[in-house]
């Protein structure tokens, strides 16, 4: 029989043959976390300083003495507990390891292979080219506009006979800029109701703009549109991994379908459970992340850099060409920024003497 292995042998194997691996990898983009440099102030991960509340870690550590055990699977306890905090049903609620993994999961419902299109905008969340590339299927980006901000307009229009999925991050990441409820509703409105629309509201906590819409609030009237939020900001658990969608039931039971069984650990569970418990004393020390926000901006400003008003827990520095000088400028400041090539640098709200850092290293720059 016909071995479906290559032919082609890798020195330094011991002369094993390489199994076929799909050509296309090649050319799909990995994920590039933030850098955690000894010494340094990290405000490259968009991470909450604070640590998790007491009782969320205690929880975690009485989950775990269960370890041997697989969780719950379908994490009944926490989607009714989401079903509840947000007025929707239970079986509207899909969980994940994060909300990057329901990213992918949308596609995955959705697309069978590079001729089904999944759109967003760019600069956007790294996630989407990275799990469209995984599953398959087709990236077509929309640039932002002069603004920062999503194209919607031109977003509907690049809508054709072959897109399946699009997402829309409100507020964006990395821009930290958002859509207004009008020009939203507008938007899904043109779209086709057989295209799934992805609303990813990762940083729903940290915006006050009173224009900028609850998706949730949506949901009702569009059986094509799915929320995503997610516990690692506001709730302090990205290390836990956990996220949830908001949608109608078919589409949340496609979600759960094609989602990796057991993937959200049992003390991930417990954590997020704890977490909501203790909601309202997290929500608010988003107010002190928020008030820091507006004082970074502000200063930064001061020292000449535009910056484009942000809803999320981070700012924008628009710097094209000087980006990667000023990342590496910071570096050698001791702080590390998250450098988009060409494009700009992403710098994460820390504490009050990590944000006085970078502001220290930024009004020394000079591009």
């Amino acid at each position: 029989m016909k071995s479906h292995t290559s032919d082609a042998v890798e020195p330094g194997y011991g002369g094993q043959v390489t199994p076929m691996i799909r050509g296309d990898l090649d050319a799909a983009p990995s994920y590039v976390p933030g850098q955690s440099v000894p010494g340094a102030v990290k405000l490259s991960s968009n991470e909450v300083a604070a640590p998790p509340l007491p009782a969320v870690l205690a929880a975690i550590a009485d989950a775990a003495v269960s370890a041997n055990r697989y969780p719950d699977l379908a994490a009944v306890a926490l989607r009714e507990r989401l079903a509840q905090r947000h007025g929707v049903q239970v079986d509207q609620v899909a969980m994940a390891a994060g909300s990057t993994s329901l990213c992918q999961q949308a596609i995955q419902m959705c697309c069978l292979g590079p001729a089904d299109e999944v759109a967003y905008a760019w600069p956007s969340f790294e996630g989407y080219p990275i799990v469209t590339g995984i599953v398959g299927a087709t990236s077509r980006t929309i640039p932002l506009d002069d603004q920062h901000r999503h194209d919607l307009p031109a977003m509907s229009a690049a809508v054709t006979e072959r897109t399946r999925v699009i997402f829309v991050c409100n507020p964006n990441n990395p821009t930290g800029t958002t859509v207004e409820r009008a020009e939203l509703e507008r938007f899904i409105d043109a779209v086709p109701t057989d295209v799934v629309i992805v609303l990813d509201e990762a940083y729903r906590e940290f915006v006050t703009d009173p224009n900028v819409p609850d998706g949730l609030t949506l949901l009702s009237e569009r059986p094509n549109l799915v929320v995503l939020r997610t516990f690692s900001k506001a709730y302090r658990l990205a290390g836990m991994r956990v996220g949830y969608a908001i949608a109608a039931v078919p589409l949340a039971d496609a979600l759960r379908k094609v989602g990796i069984p057991f993937g959200v650990s049992a003390p991930a569970q417990a954590a997020a459970i704890a977490a909501l418990d203790g909601e309202a004393e997290l929500l608010k020390s988003c107010e002190e992340v928020i008030a820091e926000r507006s004082r970074v901006r502000d200063a930064l400003l001061g020292a000449g850099f535009a910056v484009p008003p942000s809803q999320g827990n981070f700012v924008w520095l628009p710097l094209r060409e000087a980006t990667m000088a000023f990342a590496r400028h910071c570096a050698e400041h001791k702080v590390i920024v998250r450098a988009f090539a060409g494009a700009g640098a992403r710098v994460s709200i820390g504490s009050a003497a990590d944000n006085d850092q970078l502001l220290a290293a930024a009004q020394a720059f000079t591009a």
